[in-house]
């Protein structure tokens, strides 16, 4: 099964989010200083669909 958090947070960090501190469990805050815009993101996932979540969360394209 696929693990989509590497190129999640790589697209993440390409479009100026930054991890900003670590969650709950396996979850991660990434912020946006240009935008203002913070996003949690899991980094265990496994799900194409929640990955496409986050990023439409965080204002981008589907990419999965």
């Amino acid at each position: 099964m696929a693990d989509y958090y590497r190129d999640l947070a790589r697209l993440l960090r390409d479009e100026g989010f930054e991890f900003k501190r670590s969650g709950r469990g396996d979850h991660e805050i990434w912020w946006n200083p240009r935008t203002g815009l913070s996003v949690t993101v899991d980094r265990k996932i496994k799900s194409r669909h929640t990955a496409n979540g986050v990023l439409k969360e965080a204002g981008l394209k589907k990419a999965f």
